[in-house]
């Protein structure tokens, strides 16, 4: 394949911009990436080659002309299964949604085109999103590309995979619990969840309204740093938007950990970790304090109940998205997604409400507490190792996503910007990542901190999957 497989995005849009490749030849060679791929890994929902083709045709009439591009110009993108197009299917990874045509574009989508991004298609997404593994029932299970036997993480389950085989650079996901966070973990690449509110959410199949963020998978630090000046401020739609765009993106990421504070939450979220993963974390860890970051031990207060009260919240929101759809086709979702969205039925609604209104009291002592004492808070991404992918009738699925968005979910609740790296691989070959949480808005101080990390383990230099482009 073409040398802007497995490429960066910074890397290819440079490239575009230098007239080395043109926007026909990055969709042409992206989308055969894609279908050649996907064979192995399965986290492609559909392409579009005509409509990429013929964006990539009028952007290249452009440059030709010599007018002024978007920052992304050219780049071959893909997003989940939520993300609507008006005229293109949008089936978020179900039966019940089958054949739905997109009535509108999502603000996230248009925001893509602005910026003269290209956009292939759709990848594959667990049911409805609801799902930390990335199982599904209806299109089977997207592939691990480091070890094809092995879970994506869900429920952004395709964008992790194509992400990580380089058949594209970036695609967009949505974290609700950790679906942004938990695929890229496990695929070896970058995720993050932005502060709630930064990214717009319209036309993008809901799941849980209180909770639901928008954000991208990529391959590099800096990558994810070019898509959030892409993709934030204000959304109309979105009752939950403000308008505070990401300018200058790559401003300080690279000026290292310098003065800024680390502090490692062991309590709550390492008493779950098997000696393997907390002996790649402890060793990033030491990393960073060898290249002198001021690193101290912090506490969250209230993190349990922040980490039940986001399922609580789920279980309801979801609920009432699906009401009608649960009682005339309940027999068309999978198992796992039924028995996920009826429990939503028996959680009382002052105990709902009392779980709103906890996330202010929450959020106020986190900012209050160890945020007053650090800038960044490093975490486990997964606290154990990758499964393997389990049949789709496998006892104990509740309790295996409990286990595994362990560590994600309580900054939903909270809304902090959350992001993931690599930092090693277990005995499988899978890779193991780490978390790393910043105040409301700092999403600058987060990537500045992530790529000084990347910089330092380089991973990526060192590291390839086993399905690759």
């Amino acid at each position: 394949m073409s040398k802007t497989c497995g490429a960066s995005l910074e890397a290819i849009v440079t490239a575009v911009a230098g007239r080395k490749v043109t926007a026909l030849e990055l969709a042409d060679t992206h989308l055969a990436a894609l279908a050649r791929v996907n064979g192995e890994l399965n986290a492609v929902a559909r392409l579009e080659p005509d409509a990429a083709r013929a964006r990539a045709e009028a952007l290249d009439r452009r440059i030709a002309a010599g007018e002024a591009v978007g920052p992304l110009a050219g780049a071959p993108l893909a997003h989940k299964d939520l993300y609507d197009r008006q005229g293109w299917l949008s089936e978020a990874g179900s039966k019940i949604a089958r054949g739905r045509v997109a009535e509108t574009t999502a603000t996230t989508i248009a925001m893509l085109d602005a910026a003269d991004a290209l956009d292939l298609g759709r990848l594959n997404t667990v049911e409805f999103a609801l799902g930390a593994e990335g199982r599904n029932v209806h299109t089977g299970p997207p592939r691990n590309p480091w070890n094809t036997a092995h879970a994506t993480g869900g429920s952004s389950s395709g964008s992790g995979s194509a992400v990580a085989s380089g058949a594209i650079p970036a695609a967009m996901g949505s974290d609700t619990g950790g679906s942004i966070r938990l695929p890229a973990a496990a695929c070896g690449i970058v995720g993050l969840k932005p502060t709630a509110g930064r990214v717009g959410r319209s036309g993008i199949f809901p799941l849980s309204g209180s909770l639901d963020t928008a954000g991208p998978l990529c391959r590099t630090v800096r990558d994810t740093a070019l898509m959030l000046a892409a993709l934030a401020g204000p959304d109309a739609g979105d009752p939950q938007s403000v308008d505070m765009p990401f300018t200058d993106p790559l401003a300080g990421i690279e000026d290292g950990f310098g003065d800024l504070r680390i502090g490692i939450a062991r309590t709550y979220f390492f008493d779950p970790v098997t000696a393997t993963v907390g002996a790649r974390l402890e060793a990033a860890i030491a990393a960073m304090i060898g290249e002198g970051a001021q690193v101290s031990d912090v506490a969250l207060p209230g993190i349990e109940i922040a980490n039940r009260l986001n399922m609580m919240i789920i279980a309801v929101e979801a609920c009432g998205q699906h009401r009608a759809w649960l009682e005339e086709r309940a027999a068309d979702y999978g198992p796992e997604t039924l028995a996920r969205l009826l429990g939503g039925f028996f959680v009382p609604a002052q105990a709902y409400l009392t779980g709103l209104m906890e996330r202010t009291r929450l959020l106020a002592a986190a900012l209050d507490g160890p945020f007053a004492e650090v800038d960044v808070i490093a975490t486990p991404a997964w606290p154990m190792e990758v499964p393997p992918v389990a049949p789709d009738n496998a006892p104990g699925f509740a309790a295996k996503v409990e286990d595994i968005g362990h560590c994600s979910r309580p900054f939903n609740f909270l809304g902090l910007p959350a992001i993931v790296l690599p930092v090693g691989l277990d005995g499988n070959g899978v890779p193991v990542a780490i978390q790393l949480v910043a105040r409301p808005y700092a999403e600058r101080t987060l990537l500045r901190v992530a790529r000084a990390l990347e910089r330092t383990l380089a991973f990526a230099e060192s590291h390839k999957p086993a399905v690759t482009t």
